[in-house]
């Protein structure tokens, strides 16, 4: 499949929890990694998503914010990865990061030359990734 998303991701509908206009979808990746998406309902029922089917979680890298591993801020983003810099591809204004996550997917994030300085980013450094549910749009075959 090709799309403007860089981020990819096939996994398995783990958990849906319907509400009355939105459901949340979680789809679980490889190495128990949990990506949770915020979809309507109609959408949900147009998909034909169950448990246990197969799904795809697309995220666009400009929704992906970085933030240290260690940070101790909480936040309201519904995902968050945990995963270790793998690459970073540098722009004249923005910067490529990709992230490995557990299970080997990689997530790629486009942030600022200043917030790669500011986070003190290069390959092998731990680093979270957040990105808010309804930032994630998923698609099935």
């Amino acid at each position: 499949m090709y799309t403007s998303a860089r981020n990819q991701f096939k996994g398995t509908v783990a958990k849906i929890a319907k509400g009355a206009v939105n459901a949340e979808v979680t789809l679980k990746l490889a190495g128990d990694v949990e990506v949770v998406a915020s979809i309507t309902v109609s959408s949900l029922d147009r998909l034909g998503l169950k448990e246990g089917q197969s799904a795809i979680a697309l995220i666009k890298a400009p929704q992906v914010i970085l933030v240290s591993a260690d940070t101790k801020l909480k936040f309201s983003a519904r995902n968050h990865l945990a995963g270790k810099v793998a690459s970073i591809e540098k722009g004249a204004v923005n910067t490529i990061v990709s992230v490995t996550l557990a299970g080997g997917a990689v997530l790629k994030s486009v942030i600022t030359e200043d917030a790669l300085s500011d986070l003190g980013l290069k390959e092998g450094v731990a680093v979270a990734a957040v990105f808010k549910s309804s930032s994630v749009i998923l698609a099935v075959e």
